[in-house]
């Protein structure tokens, strides 16, 4: 449409001044005709969906332009609504830009496993019974049963829960979890089609097609003002009894300040929200963002830093020498648990030993000499039965919520290592700003243990807690809440997909999972800041305010400039040029949203 418009004022000028003043018209006829056409087919699609809007009031002023034959002021309208169009469009693509897809994180191919070989298939080929290799750092492609003794997987994008979980032969591996261990091998129960991730990404699409349609901040005011237009112009109409009268209210009741400013206003929002590290895909969320009244929150990698670290030791003999044999031992693992005993003593300043003769059951524990002291390091899961009376005359209870790990020195329970994901240092903070926001009510939704997930709550003074929750009942969750507000929900992970989905507003956050929830989400926070979120809802709250102070402007200009047409003062295309001259006005204003 824009293209029509620029090429047929474009043309006609030309003509003009070749002296071709009938061809000139018709060109100006052609393009108008061009983009009303273009915008009538629009009308008619929306109109199927239950969609009326300001498109409508300017099909209007086009019509009744090439009716009377004001052709020039028709091609004028024609330009300034196409304009319009292309500055929403634009913004929308390029919030859009650099967005990575749900699917992204589903694997393309796997390997199956043959008599005698490997060989690489395509996922859609994985048959129910077929054998799979599953290396460290894959994505499982398809349900399926544990053939391998054991296996470490990581399913924080499925669950939520922050540690890898150790399995035995014989469990069930979802699909969408990642093997964070050795290679193993799966057989496959179901379909990748039929999968449990599958069935997420299902749910995503049903959360936004269920999802309400929220009117654009400029239709709200088209109703009220195309009834004021139409008053006029048939009052100006009948008085003089001149029928031309009609094209000169039309022209003058264009919307542009409407179609104009609210576009320019939140794509001036958004390219400031990006600059401030939020990407926002379009003006719609932004507006909602501006509404937003009730918050939802995943837990870990949200609220949480989704990385374990060392909160206790419990050692009669002292807690720095059990951690300096656990961590001189851990150097030989990547489990992560490994990789925060190590931390917490490189923090604490420890020299640590080489470990000799390592030996490794993924996601369960770890045994090698330290100092010619055989050490073991592990969960419940990984001591053999030998080591039950040693254990079970020195073991202490854990804290609940916590993960632990018992060290063995010589077969000897000498101590014990408590875990925890700990409480991002921004998120005390984003809390107590969405307060001074409004922010009525503040919710934990997360799929991990009801103890850990009411720990970090009551840390933050939330309002309410739901834990071990699966994708279906996160959406469940946003549902009811919205009985208070307008929802925003804030996660990072493939189970927070349907609810970013299902939220009035959704903003995917983190790192590590970031491009699973990215495409389900309205937001996508850049930067590892949950203050930005902060930040993005005051820009979304000024560029709204922004936006009606530039529809109520143009508004009340138009009102006076129709006023006019209707007495006679305003011929056509003066009035559009002064349509013109009102919507430069509006678009400075609304470009106050960019400082």
């Amino acid at each position: 449409m824009a293209a029509a418009a620029v090429l047929g004022l474009a043309g006609a000028f030309f003509l003009f001044l070749m002296d071709f003043g009938e061809a000139s018209r018709l060109a100006l006829a052609a393009s108008t005709g061009v983009a009303l056409a273009f915008l009538l087919l629009d009308i008619v699609a929306k109109l199927r969906n239950g969609d009326f809007g300001l498109d409508l009031i300017a099909a209007l002023a086009m019509g009744s332009t090439l009716w009377f034959g004001e052709y020039l002021a028709g091609a004028i309208v024609a330009l300034m609504y196409a304009g319009g169009q292309f500055l929403e469009a634009y913004a929308h693509r390029r919030a859009d830009e650099g967005m990575s897809a749900l699917l992204a994180q589903v694997p393309r191919t796997a390997l199956r496993l043959l008599q005698d070989r490997l060989e690489e298939v395509a996922i859609p080929d994985i048959a129910v019974g077929d054998v799979l290799m599953i290396r460290r750092g894959d994505v499982v492609p398809a349900d399926g049963m544990l053939l391998s003794e054991n296996a470490s997987i990581d399913q924080s994008v499925l669950t939520g829960e922050a540690f890898p979980v150790p399995l035995s032969k014989g469990a069930r591996i979802e699909s969408g979890a990642t093997n964070a261990g050795d290679a193993v091998e799966i057989k496959v129960e179901s379909r990748a089609e039929d999968s449990t991730y599958s069935g997420i990404v299902k749910l995503v699409e049903a959360s936004r097609r269920s999802k309400a349609r929220i009117a654009r901040l400029a239709d709200r005011y088209a109703i009220i003002f195309l009834l004021l237009t139409l008053a006029i112009a048939a009052s100006a109409a009948i008085l003089s009894g001149d029928m031309a009268r009609i094209v000169a209210v039309l022209v003058v009741a264009t919307p542009c300040p409407l179609i104009l400013a609210v576009p320019v206003a939140l794509a001036a929002g958004t390219s400031k929200a990006a600059k401030a590290g939020v990407l926002v895909k379009g003006a719609g969320p932004l507006e909602v963002l501006a509404d937003a009244s009730v918050a939802v929150f995943d837990k870990t990698g949200t609220l949480t830093a989704g990385d374990p670290e060392v909160v206790s030791i419990d050692a009669p003999e002292g807690a720095d020498k059990i951690l300096r044999f656990a961590a001189s031992l851990d150097q030989a693992s990547s489990h992560v648990v490994g990789r925060a005993i190590v931390k917490e003593a490189q923090r604490r300043g420890l020299a640590l030993s080489r470990p000799t003769e390592v030996s490794e059951l993924a996601g369960a524990g770890i045994s090698g000499l330290v100092d010619g002291i055989r050490v073991s390091v592990g969960g419940d899961n990984y001591f053999t039965p030998d080591d039950e009376p040693s254990r079970a005359a020195g073991q202490k209870g854990g804290k609940k919520g916590r993960m632990q790990a018992k060290v063995f020195l010589d077969g000897r329970l000498a101590g014990e290592i408590g875990f925890e994901d700990r409480l991002r240092g921004d998120a005390v903070d984003l809390i107590g700003k969405l307060r001074k926001l409004g922010f009525g009510r503040i919710v934990l939704a997360s799929g991990d243990e009801r103890s850990i997930a009411a720990a970090i709550a009551g840390s933050l003074s939330l309002d309410a807690v739901e834990a071990r929750l699966s994708p279906v009942e996160k959406v469940q969750v946003i549902t009811r809440e919205r009985a208070a507000g307008r929802v925003m929900m804030v996660g990072d992970g493939v189970n927070d997909a349907p609810a970013l989905a299902a939220a009035d507003v959704g903003i995917a956050v983190g790192a590590t999972n970031l491009a699973a929830a990215a495409e389900a989400a309205d937001i996508v926070l850049i930067r590892s800041d949950l203050n930005r979120i902060a930040v993005a809802i005051e820009i979304a709250r000024r560029s709204r305010a922004i936006a009606v102070q530039s529809i109520l402007a143009g508004i009340g200009l138009s009102l006076v400039a129709m006023i006019f047409a209707g007495a006679g003062f305003l011929p056509p295309v003066t009035g559009a040029l002064l349509q013109e001259a009102i919507d430069v006005a509006v678009i400075v204003n609304a470009l106050r949203a960019l400082r």
